[in-house]
């Protein structure tokens, strides 16, 4: 009877720690996903400072150039001062959709809408470097063909305007930036820097060998080339975007 006793026990003993292990190991999941939801809002968050800084970056610089254009009657500062509003733009609709995934970011299936948002913010953006390429492209063949009269040393000084605040704004996005995060909100937001700066480089490339040198026919070609990688990079984007807004990106999972 004792010896029954003691089995009795001892199975209930196993049984009961059987129980303990299985609801523990219930547990892991649901606590690894709360801690990578966790670290992704945590890392949005952190990204959507860096867009409100480097918005604020844009603004001023596009400020400066139209005030300096229309005081010194310089149409390539008030060029680029436009042009900056566009960017600004783009960085706007970014900022946004970071706004609204923090405020969904505990209803149900609070991660899907997000990447959604994520995905159409990118996807937006991406269009508009899609219209940037085209104009470029566009305008650089009307320039190799019907060139005008380039006013050199401010265009040269605005081009590196444009490329120090670009740098700048590019070192804010890359700090502590993982590129493994496929945050397409946030890509879209460092393609248009990198691009702009990307721009800035050719066309200082260009101009100088213009003033110097007299190749005024390098000023379209370079325009040219910066249209075609911002094309490629653009395209590529939205396939990316687009499967995730089409579901796409999950069957293929």
């Amino acid at each position: 009877m004792k010896m029954e006793n003691a089995n009795i026990i001892l199975a209930n003993v196993i049984i009961k720690n059987i129980d303990n292990y299985k609801k523990k190991s219930d547990n892991k999941p649901a606590k690894r996903f709360f801690m990578e939801h966790e670290h992704h809002n945590h890392i949005e968050q952190e990204n959507e400072k860096k867009t409100a800084i480097v918005i604020v970056f844009t603004l001023i610089t596009m400020a400066a150039e139209i005030l300096f254009g229309i005081i010194t009657h310089s149409m390539a500062l008030l060029a680029d001062g436009c042009h900056m509003g566009t960017h600004a733009l783009a960085l706007t609709i970014t900022f946004l959709a970071y706004f609204f995934i923090r405020k969904i970011q505990d209803c149900k299936n609070c991660d899907l809408v997000s990447e959604k948002i994520s995905a159409f913010a990118g996807y937006t953006s991406s269009l508009f470097l899609l219209a940037t390429a085209f104009w470029i492209v566009y305008e650089s063949f009307e320039r190799l063909f019907n060139p005008l009269s380039i006013s050199f040393n401010e265009a040269i000084l605005v081009a590196i305007i444009g490329l120090v605040v670009n740098l700048i704004c590019v070192i804010i996005m890359e700090k502590g930036h993982k590129h493994e995060d496929e945050d397409y909100n946030f890509k879209a937001a460092y393609l248009h820097i990198l691009t702009d700066a990307l721009t800035s480089i050719f066309a200082i490339v260009a101009l100088l060998a213009g003033k110097y040198f007299g190749l005024y026919f390098l000023d379209p070609v370079m325009g040219f080339v910066g249209g075609a990688l911002i094309l490629k990079w653009s395209i590529g984007l939205i396939k990316d975007t687009s499967k995730v807004l089409l579901d796409i990106k999950m069957l293929e999972e």
